[in-house]
């Protein structure tokens, strides 16, 4: 009779262990934030999603809904940039989201996606006049907390 509940608590307490051990993983891997509510595009809604690859690089891939055409800002801006804040407190601008047919949806859907040799701590948007600029000039309109 011990013997089969040792087996038995076990196989149980193993399974747990394993169970853990790959959802810390998973998590490890791969952080998903949502963007912030914005006053400047309150419906507006994203997702930013991080993952480490194999070469030791970050993927950030950004999904956006409901996202106003630039020019409705202000008509000079003609893109979105997103920027990364890395772990050294430096700000880096990953790339552009266009508000045109093929870039941005009818549906004010967009999505983005870029890779880096630093670690993100945090994503945001701007609308700007330049996107290859190389620092924020306009107001963040989406941002993530801290990571």
């Amino acid at each position: 009779m011990t013997t089969i509940t040792t087996n038995r608590f076990a196989k149980y307490f193993s399974l747990a262990i394993g169970s853990f051990l790959l959802l810390l993983a998973f998590n490890s891997c791969s952080r998903k934030m949502n963007f912030e509510t914005s006053s400047a595009v309150p419906a507006a809604r994203g997702t930013v999603k991080v993952k480490k690859d194999n070469n030791n690089n970050y993927q950030v891939k950004v999904k956006l809904t409901n996202l106003a055409e630039v020019e409705r800002l202000d008509k000079d801006n003609i893109s979105y940039v997103v920027w990364m804040v890395t772990e050294n407190d430096i700000t880096k601008n990953i790339g552009q989201i266009r508000s045109s047919s093929t870039m941005l949806s009818s549906k004010l859907t967009a999505s983005f996606q870029a890779v880096s040799a630093f670690k993100p701590i945090r994503v945001f948007i701007t609308p700007e006049e330049n996107p290859e600029v190389q620092y924020p000039t306009q107001k963040e309109i989406l941002t993530t907390a801290t990571f």
